[in-house]
């Protein structure tokens, strides 16, 4: 596994739409395909996708991004909106230079991806997806499984909590441990540096701010969704079938409303497939993208 610091050696700050962004952009060894741009989930950061990078890059460009808020990236004290978070992404497409991009994504990325592709449908978009890899996350709310982190979380104000307060990072290991299936197996180490990623500077104070995805997510279900379901990219799916909160019926409702798509269903994977079964979840991301 890579350590947070050799993780943050791999990328550097841009300042993308007002907002200095931790962003990694690797040339592929053998490039013959189109770069793929790989959206993170929530609470967490680039970093998830660490096992993939190297896997990716054989034959793709690889562009990874924290959002603001998240991970390596600045946390601003404000309220966080995905729209605002697309624009970031758009920014970071727009600077270096990335005009059809195969879409991976996980998690809240799920929702960052359905407003990219909301707004290609809309005619609006800076760049073109050509292909897509969606997994675990809660596209269908009927039917999501909040935790009960998530719960305390939005039952709390929209404001960030007193300095000296917050999630520390034995806390929030445990939130994330309990996404994963009961047998996962994930070293303690990877672990431990994916909650000190959600909590360094001061990130475990602003996730009251930040879980109000969920809310925004029911709102615009529709508009995210809709995209998800029906942009003419072709779409893959990666779902891990015991996740407890994106349960696996929303993978079959996916594929049910989009019958051309494929589903690969990775028994006795929870939430975080890429980091609990790293060699099989990048065996279908190859096979979805090469």
């Amino acid at each position: 596994m890579h350590t947070v610091e050799e993780w943050q050696g791999r990328g550097g700050l841009r300042t993308l739409a007002g907002h200095e962004v931790f962003v990694i952009d690797e040339p592929a060894v053998v490039e013959d395909a189109e770069p793929v741009l790989v959206l993170h989930g929530f609470p967490t950061s680039s970093y998830d996708w660490h096992h993939a990078l190297d896997v990716l890059r054989v034959r793709r460009r690889v562009v990874l991004l924290d959002y603001p808020g998240y991970g390596l990236s600045a946390k601003p004290d404000m309220a966080y909106s995905l729209f605002a978070q697309a624009d970031v992404v758009e920014a970071c497409a727009r600077e270096l230079g990335l005009r059809d991009v195969a879409l991976v994504t996980h998690d809240v990325g799920d929702s960052i991806g359905g407003e990219l592709l909301a707004r290609e449908l809309d005619g609006g978009l800076g760049f073109h997806v050509t292909r897509r890899v969606l997994t675990n996350g809660s596209i269908y709310m009927d039917l999501v499984q909040l935790s009960d982190g998530q719960k305390f979380l939005l039952g709390l104000p929209d404001e960030a909590l007193p300095v000296g307060s917050g999630l520390n990072a034995d806390g929030t290991a445990a939130g994330l441990h309990v996404t994963f299936a009961p047998q996962s197996a994930v070293d303690p180490a990877e672990l431990a540096a994916m909650a000190e990623l959600v909590i360094r500077n001061g990130g475990g104070r602003i996730l009251p701010r930040m879980i109000r995805y969920i809310e925004e997510r029911r709102v615009h279900e529709r508009r995210w969704t809709g995209a998800i379901e029906s942009h003419p990219a072709p779409l893959h799916v990666i779902w891990g079938d015991l996740d407890p909160i994106a349960v696996w019926p929303m993978a079959e409702r996916l594929a049910k409303a989009r019958p051309d798509a494929t589903l690969e269903r990775l028994d006795g994977v929870g939430h975080y497939p890429m980091v609990e079964e790293p060699a099989r979840f990048n065996a279908a991301l190859e096979a979805a993208l090469f």
